[in-house]
């Protein structure tokens, strides 16, 4: 009987080979954090097959490979660390493409700790966002816009303290804005715009590294909330808010304030306009009074464009308008002016502003003498007033207001 030696290993023997494909499949999936491997793939679980193109990001998580290790063309839209000792890879950013992915975001998602990045926008998740996205308290921005998400903000966001930049516009989202969200310090942009968003905004205050602030187009009713001085970008419009504008008046910062489309009543505000760093200011369709425009001359406001058609402004046109030095586009229609257009208005349609619109009123007179010239250069409508308005001149076309209209619309 032949005795048997024992087995040796040869590199290129098929055992040996095997062993070895087999210790280094092992050695590559310990690469990466094993909780996040699962939670990677439970994201892929709860999106919809058919949703998932042959181009997209998600067809290239390929789990035969390593997810921090994998070339370039594997896992698109993951970033990882690569730490210097043997601990093992974790996921810090996750950037998917916005083509229509449909599913669920899984609550496993709050296992991915080292996140600071989670960007899902414009695809099609519904459903609540998880309560365990507190649990990812190294996010720094956090980007949810153009999906169908519903439910309210989870109160759990407030663990979040690092988080710089937050966008959940264009979902289905509802109720309040949590009381304890005014605990994100870090905060610098916050977008909740298009969604059914109700009820009253509490004080912002705390929020004061907040530079943009968009909650257009919700259902937010009460009074102007107060708000972080260091705000320089801010839209309200779109809601239900009602009262004056006083609030706004310490925004020392702002350049871009939009709050048409709501209920706000009473003047606007010389101090609003004469806010030293505002450039757009839209007070639209809402229900002022009146306007009071002090002289802005020598006091370096930078406002181009002002818009406050469709309110129900009375009186004559401010006169003072010329002097902001940087006004270009002017909307006062659909109001109730009256009066003569000031003779100061035909210069500045002769130089610097390039738009204005003052049909639908019951403004009387003739035009300011520079109209009449054919050079004049700049766009916009006085019809329907009851102007001496030629209906060869541009501005004039679509007529004027009837006579009897315009009877005793001087004592408006």
């Amino acid at each position: 009987m032949a005795k048997k030696t024992p087995t040796k290993f040869s590199f290129f023997s098929p055992l040996y080979s095997l062993l070895t494909i087999t210790m280094t499949l092992s050695q590559i999936h310990s690469l990466t954090h094993e909780n996040d491997i699962h939670s990677l793939q439970e994201i892929v679980h709860g999106i919809d097959p058919n949703s998932i193109s042959p181009s997209s990001y998600i067809n290239s998580w390929d789990f035969t490979v390593d997810p921090c290790h994998s070339t370039g063309s594997q896992f698109l839209g993951i970033l990882c660390d690569l730490p210097l000792d043997n601990s093992s890879s974790r996921v810090t950013a996750i950037d998917l493409d916005g083509i229509g992915y449909e599913g669920f975001l899984t609550p496993v998602i709050g296992n991915l700790t080292e996140l600071t990045i989670l960007n899902l926008n414009n695809n099609k998740f519904r459903g609540p966002i998880p309560e365990t996205i507190g649990n990812l308290r190294k996010l720094t921005r956090l980007t949810f816009s153009d999906n169908f998400f519903t439910g309210g903000i989870p109160q759990e966001i407030i663990e979040l303290k690092r988080l710089e930049y937050l966008d959940l516009s264009a979902n289905r989202l509802s109720g309040t804005i949590p009381s304890n969200m005014t605990g994100l310090r870090s905060l610098t942009y916050l977008s909740l715009s298009n969604n059914n968003f109700s009820g009253r905004v509490q004080n912002l205050t705390g929020l004061w590294n907040l530079n943009t602030l968009d909650i257009s187009y919700n259902q937010f009713f009460g009074n102007l909330p107060n708000l972080p001085v260091s705000l320089r970008n801010i839209y309200l419009s779109h809601n239900i808010f009602s009262g004056d504008i006083t609030p706004l008046k310490d925004l020392i910062h702002v350049r871009w304030l939009d709050i048409s489309d709501n209920r706000l009543s009473g003047v606007i505000r010389r101090d609003i306009l004469s806010l030293r760093f505002v450039s757009h200011l839209n007070v639209s369709y809402n229900r002022f009074t009146s306007i009071n425009v002090v002289n802005g001359q020598g006091q370096g406001q930078r406002l181009r464009l002002l818009e406050a058609q469709a309110n129900n402004l009375k009186g004559h046109l401010p006169v003072n308008l010329v002097t902001f030095t940087n006004l270009t586009i002017i909307n006062l229609s659909n109001n109730q002016l009256h009066g003569p257009i000031p003779k100061e208005y035909g210069l500045k349609l002769r130089t610097t502003w390039r738009r204005l619109y003052l049909d639908h009123n019951f403004l009387t007179g003739n035009l300011p003498l520079e109209l009449t010239h054919k050079s004049t250069n700049f766009k916009g409508s006085f019809a329907n007033n009851c102007l001496n308005c030629p209906t060869n001149v541009g501005v004039c076309r679509g007529g004027q207001r009837p006579a009897t209209e315009c009877t005793g619309q001087h004592n408006l």
